[in-house]
């Protein structure tokens, strides 16, 4: 299979192996072994099928030796690297391609882009949630503590803005009200076109009504004139029967006379 996938794929390289885990199972470093006499380096990415939280279902792993204090021989486990999703760029246009046609073409840009920002907040309170717990396991000394995870931590702190400056909270406060000005007198206007549009209807509807019923006024007047004339025929035909009946009688009491 290995040289199948270098006979059609040259160009790529494998890197490792993924499985859905959700999490890393007993048997990942014996099959990890496996895979590393094709891949030195192999690593393992645990694809969460039905995720729970935001953020990307994945997770990446590469295998390290793990030195015991105690002397005893050294075992295999997994240590958790960072990893991210990309593509290229006829990837990127295909799956633009595709979210055109999932997306609700009923809903505005608008409701999108807020429905974006609040994705993003759950996103970002999840992480602020993982660093509480993990400060919280360092003060409590459950876990030891990481260097480099306290110097990203306070290179965060560092690019927070100062939010009680008062000229900071005056422009966030000017800022805002500006938008809302916006979103207020959007909304203003798409009342005010709904409005006009019903009542636009409103009066073609009537118009209609009132077409209608003056074409339907000439064809009763000819269907009118059309069964007087009907019955004037009919009247001629008795008479002129009757006419022809009272003769017939006369010349046969003239006969018997």
């Amino acid at each position: 299979m290995y040289g199948m996938f270098k006979k059609v794929n040259a160009r790529e390289k494998i890197v490792g192996w993924y499985h859905t885990g959700p999490k890393l199972l007993q048997n990942d470093v014996i099959i990890n072994e496996l895979v590393r006499k094709y891949c030195p380096n192999s690593v393992l990415v645990i694809i969460d099928a039905k995720p729970k939280t935001l953020g990307l279902p994945t997770e990446a792993y590469i295998a390290v030796e793990e030195v015991h204090d105690d002397g005893t021989p050294t075992t295999k486990t997994f240590e958790h690297v960072p990893s991210e999703i990309g593509a290229e760029e006829a990837e990127e246009v295909g799956v633009e391609h595709l979210l055109r046609d999932i997306k609700d073409t009923s809903v505005g840009t608008l409701s999108q882009r807020v429905t974006n920002q609040l994705m993003g907040l759950k996103g970002l309170f999840s992480q602020l949630q993982e660093i509480h717990s993990y400060l919280e396991k360092v003060s409590t000394g459950a876990l030891p503590i990481n260097h480099q995870i306290v110097y990203h931590l306070q290179d965060i702190f560092n690019l927070l803005p100062d939010v009680n400056l008062q000229s900071f909270v005056k422009a966030v406060y000017v800022k805002t009200n500006d938008q809302m000005l916006v979103v207020y007198l959007a909304s203003l206007i798409r009342s005010i076109i709904a409005l006009h549009n019903l009542i636009n209807n409103k009066v073609q509807s009537r118009d209609a009504e009132k077409n209608e019923g003056k074409e339907k006024e000439p064809k009763e007047k000819k269907k009118e004139d059309a069964t007087a004339k009907d019955k004037g025929d009919s009247d001629k035909k008795e008479s002129g029967g009757k006419t022809d009946s009272t003769k017939d009688s006369k010349e046969a009491a003239n006969k018997k006379k």
